[in-house]
This record gives C-alpha cells, structure tokens and sequence, in this order.
C-alpha cells in the first residue's frame, strides 16, 4: 500500500512539474511575443517620424542601424543622444538627432531634429513633452505650424547670436502666455546644429552595423 502511495505521490510530482514547465514556457513566449510587437511598432513609428523630417527617397541606407551615439555631457547633459545618419549611394546627406531639451515648462522634451550635410535645418519634430495644453504644446506640429519655422535655417541664417526666441533678442517666435517652451526647444535646435558643425566628421563616420537604440531601449 505504500508504495502504490509513493508512486502517485511521484507521478502527481512529475506532473504538476511538466505543467509548471509548460505554463512557464508559454508566459515567456507571450511575454516575447509581445515585447516583439512592442519593438515593431516603435521602430515603425520613429522611422515615420523620420520621415516627415527627410523623405525616404533621400536615402537608400538602413537609418535604424547607421546609427552612433553621443554620450551624456556631451550635446545633452545628462542622456545620450543617439544620431540616425542618412546617406544616399554612400554619400552624406544627413544626421537625425534624437535630442532631449532639458528645459522645458514641465520637464525634458525630446526632439528628433534633422541637419543637412550643408549644416542647415531640415526639419524638427516633438518626441515627447510634458508642456501645458493649450499654451506650451503649440511646439508639437499637429497643434501649431510653429516648428516649421526651423526648415532651412542655419547658424549663419539667422547668425548664432539670433538664435533665441524674439523676446531674448533673437529671431523665432514664442507663444502668447508660453515663452519658455518654445525657448527650451529652439535652444536644443540650436545646440544640435552647433555640435554637428564642431563634429561633422565624427558624426558621419563609418561604423559596424549594429541594433538600433531604437529598438535597444525596449530590451530593458
């Protein structure tokens, strides 16, 4: 008799073993799976928004891994900036700079701002931001044309002293009621261009293909 116990005592082990093992195994894939379309989505995302700053038919490389990154300190205080590079036929056509402004109304805004092999603007788009409804997040496109107004400027158009808002003395408009979103952002436009004339070289060189950030920031 006790043995016929100790054996169903056993298989009831084995059992409840094989289950934990399966019920694991499928919460890991669900938990992969879902992580994986969580990747697309934001990889497919940030490439749309890369494109509403250069069309894709400027470039034929793979911007998500022609990518390098600038380190903390060096163009934002305190995080990383990776720099998406487009080329065309192996030529240098432009650098995307997912930047962050430190100074925003209510936080870090990140930007992603577009800079022509020639070192001008071609184009700015709000990531992410935590401005006021209604008066600070006029810098987002579908609230307001007001980041169109970067297009085609460089440090020479308007000179660097001109790159404030019009209330510091400079050339770009703030908002009524809203001055220091939009001086937060044309700061960070502002510091991008600056360190893409001080590193143009840097910033286009070659380097191993390797996994975006894009898609590294969601393995974490």
């Amino acid at each position: 008799m006790k043995g016929v116990i100790d054996k169903n005592v056993w298989v009831s082990a084995v059992v409840l073993g094989v289950f934990g093992v399966v019920g694991a195994t499928g919460v890991a894939l669900t938990h992969w799976l879902t992580e994986a379309r969580i990747e697309q989505a934001y990889v497919a995302e940030r490439l749309k928004q890369i494109n509403e700053i250069l069309p894709k038919d400027r470039y034929d490389n793979n911007l998500l891994r022609d990518v390098i990154i600038v380190p903390a300190g060096k163009l934002c205080e305190k995080v990383d900036v990776p720099v998406y590079r487009a080329r065309r036929q192996g030529k240098d056509v432009a650098a995307i700079f997912e930047t962050t402004a430190p100074n925003g109304y209510s936080g870090p805004i990140r930007l992603l701002v577009g800079v022509t092999g020639d070192g001008s603007v071609a184009g700015v788009r709000v990531l992410e931001h935590n401005e006021t409804p209604g008066l600070g997040d006029r810098i987002e496109l579908r609230k307001s044309p007001w980041v169109l107004g970067f297009n085609g400027k460089s440090l020479g158009e308007p000179p660097l002293a001109r790159w404030a808002v019009k209330r510091d003395g400079g050339d770009f408009d703030q908002f009524t009621g809203a001055t220091i979103s939009p001086r937060a952002v044309t700061q960070a436009v502002r510091n991008a261009l600056l360190y893409f004339a001080q590193h143009r070289d840097e910033v286009f060189a070659p380097v191993a293909d390797k996994a975006s950030p894009a898609i590294e920031k969601h393995k974490y």
